[in-house]
């Protein structure tokens, strides 16, 4: 049978879980599975209202959903809808998974990886679709993780992309999405209000790009919105209080990198601008209601953005080897993983916990990729 813990929502499972009980009765009666694929009126689990049975299949432990996915067709819609997760989360069972863009140890290719809280390793991902590509974007949307733009070189010749490509978790599988109006790379991109944002970078003749544009998921479209007021090129975004916040990377109109920051309100549909941002960010991650990055100036502090007051603060970063070593971000668990750019023997995890007492918020920890972190992200379902 299926156990639950308190607490942080574990899942223990004897031989025969609540899934394979699911999965082999299908199997072993074929006209059940054959009644629900084909009659649209049919429900999703004979005997069961919809509603229930919706509740039965989101309490399975989420490492099964591929293999349910493949049962039949109700089971598969309602596995990629945003039903199943809403489900889970008021269950208070969705379970946390980093998702890590791993370059292989010989520096030629890279593949996905999945690592739970524990850092043990669920199923790779299938390799990701169309040619491969560089300074692209990722966001995650709804369970989905979504790879966007960026830029691949074929024969020799580098050209920038639109593509867009959606990874489900609870299939694990690729599908190809709208193509964005503009062909970029190097952008700013993050997710507010259900909505995916893209902002600036170079574009096909690699110039600075100002343009913006939001994509719907409910109806796969991309739209072109009010542009930036200034073309600008290697920032990031994230979302705070239903608001974009467009940050670092360098604009066609200040020497250096910006500290400007623009910021978008989607209700208004005009942008506004602050100016203490951070400038040549090379690591930042969402955890809570702060902003955490690191500047490639000073990577031995953790720079802490809190939108309420529009304040940073500083945090200096333990030494772990050579004081040259950069950092990618992870988040799990409510604390912040920093993956090094450099795989030195020995070396640990670093994790921050920024609710720890004071003088514990540094600790190691032992999830870490089996290569080179490239980018991360974390994926609730």
């Amino acid at each position: 049978m299926l156990g639950i813990a308190s607490g942080k929502k574990r899942f223990t499972e004897t031989n025969m879980t609540f899934s394979t009980l699911i999965i082999q009765n299908f199997k072993r009666n074929p006209r059940l599975a054959s009644q629900i694929s084909n009659d649209i009126g049919s429900p999703i689990l004979p005997g069961l209202p919809d509603d229930v049975a919706k509740y039965c299949l989101a309490l399975v432990p989420r490492s099964h959903f591929p293999t349910m996915g493949s049962v039949c067709k109700k089971w598969r819609s309602f596995l990629k809808s945003k039903e199943i997760i809403t489900i889970r989360k008021l269950a208070g069972l969705l379970e946390e998974w980093l998702y890590v863009l791993t370059m292989d140890s010989d520096a030629k290719e890279s593949h996905w990886e999945v690592l739970d809280c524990l850092g043990h390793k669920h199923q790779p991902l299938p390799p990701m679709p169309g040619p491969v590509k560089a300074e692209f974007g990722v966001v995650v949307l709804y369970g989905k993780l979504l790879v966007m733009a960026g830029y691949s070189v074929i024969d020799g010749t580098a050209s920038a992309s639109a593509d867009v490509y959606e990874y489900d978790s609870c299939l694990n599988s690729w599908r190809k999405l709208a193509s964005m109006n503009v062909a970029r790379y190097e952008f700013a991109c993050a997710e507010v209000n259900g909505k995916v944002y893209v902002v600036g970078g170079y574009g096909v003749d690699g110039d600075s790009l100002s343009s913006v544009e939001m994509y719907n998921p409910d109806t796969d479209k991309w739209i072109l919105i009010e542009s930036l007021r200034r073309p600008r090129r290697g920032c990031f975004a994230c979302g705070f209080g239903g608001k974009l916040y467009v940050m670092g990377g360098r604009s066609s109109f200040t020497i250096g990198n910006s500290k400007f920051v623009d910021v978008y309100n989607p209700e208004g549909r005009a942008w506004c601008e602050i100016k203490n941002g951070c400038v040549m960010v090379t690591a930042h991650a969402m955890l809570g209601k702060r902003l955490f990055c690191m500047e490639w100036k000073n990577q031995r502090k953790l720079a802490i953005f809190s939108p309420e007051d529009n304040s940073w603060k500083m945090v200096p970063v333990p030494l772990t080897g050579s004081s040259s070593i950069g950092f990618r971000f992870g988040i799990l668990d409510g604390k912040l993983l920093l993956f090094s750019q450099e795989m030195e023997p020995g070396y640990r995890t670093l994790l921050y916990d920024p609710d720890a007492s004071p003088g514990s918020e540094w600790q190691t920890s032992e999830i870490k990729p089996s290569g080179l972190c490239l980018c991360c992200v974390t994926i609730k379902a």
